[in-house]
């Protein structure tokens, strides 16, 4: 079983020099490499244990400032929860509108705005986290801009324990002439508006059906199997999830609609099977409904042929 290292990654080219850990320990909070100096200083002031405070333990010393910036109209992967598989990365899409004083310069080089996803308490009291790249500004105004990012999810980088409620924070960062690597953070203007989303990260479901004989006579007994998995993020495979209510449904030949024809629990296995009477042809499938750690699943309808 993977552990979960206490130092955040940077991912590029950073992630192969000072910040690289053993490969037991790869389960970590992700920092894309074009942000991870914005990053370090608007978690300097962080009390948390979490990866995010040995991070932020590099930055130099000094306050930042308050900056007269917020973030509002936050979106997290168009409004949708976030499901994650076992081998894929998935990019979510973040946009967000970033409203700033006039003395705010968010094209500057050195400043920087993102979306950190993360779950815990609060932005600063985090228990795992993701965060976006460097945020793409279009000024609506002289003092508004709407912004896009994304944040790339790992599953690598999970665990099955990350599964369920998280949220999200925007930030951002104007080193103001400084050295991003060493700056005098007295001089480092720093917004963070936390939270500004809350959302579910899943793991991905699986759902098979198989209903036979076909073709089958009028009456006679059709057998409906099946299996509901997910995502083990521990191991990176796919295991039956078990004892879940699943709805066996049908709908006929000409027709768009499915109904439910009963309920029955996986097995131990996440294995599904039960029996139904022939009666007219059509298509059945399996229903998930979901839970708060797995997202919602239909399987694919099966035909059978009635004569």
């Amino acid at each position: 079983m993977r552990i979960r290292a206490t130092v955040a990654a940077v991912t590029g080219a950073l992630a192969l020099s000072a910040f690289a850990v053993p490969a037991a320990q790869a389960a970590e909070p992700k920092v894309p490499a074009d942000i991870a100096a914005a990053s370090k200083v608007v978690h300097s002031d962080s009390d948390s244990d979490s990866g995010r405070s040995a991070f932020a333990a590099a930055a130099a010393d000094g306050t930042p400032y308050a900056m007269n910036a917020t973030f509002s109209s936050v979106k997290i992967n168009n409004g949708k929860n976030i499901a994650v598989g076992t081998t894929n990365l998935v990019k979510v899409p973040v946009s967000f509108k970033l409203t700033h004083g006039a003395d705010v310069d968010i094209h500057a080089a050195d400043f920087f705005a993102g979306v950190e996803l993360y779950r815990g308490a609060s932005f600063q009291d985090s228990i795992f986290f993701f965060d976006s790249n460097d945020a793409s500004c279009t000024d609506s105004s002289a003092t508004v801009a709407n912004c896009k990012a994304t944040v790339e999810i790992d599953p690598f980088a999970l665990l099955n324990e990350d599964a369920g409620s998280w949220k999200a924070a925007g930030f951002a960062v104007a080193f103001n002439g400084e050295d991003p690597e060493n700056p005098n953070l007295d001089n480092v203007g720093v917004a963070v508006t936390d939270p500004t989303n809350s959302f579910k990260l899943q793991r991905y479901s699986k759902l098979t059906v198989n209903a036979s004989p076909e073709p089958v006579k009028k009456g006679k007994t059709i057998t409906v199997t099946g299996k509901l998995s997910r995502a083990n993020w521990d191991d990176n495979k796919y295991h039956g999830y078990t004892n879940q209510s699943v709805k066996l449904q049908f709908r006929k030949k000409n027709s768009n609609t499915y109904t439910t024809v009963k309920t029955i629990k996986s097995n131990s296995t996440g294995e599904l099977k039960t029996t139904v009477k022939a009666s007219t042809d059509g298509y059945f499938r399996y229903s998930f409904a979901g839970t708060t750690t797995t997202p919602a699943v239909n399987a694919a309808g099966d035909f059978v042929d009635v004569r």
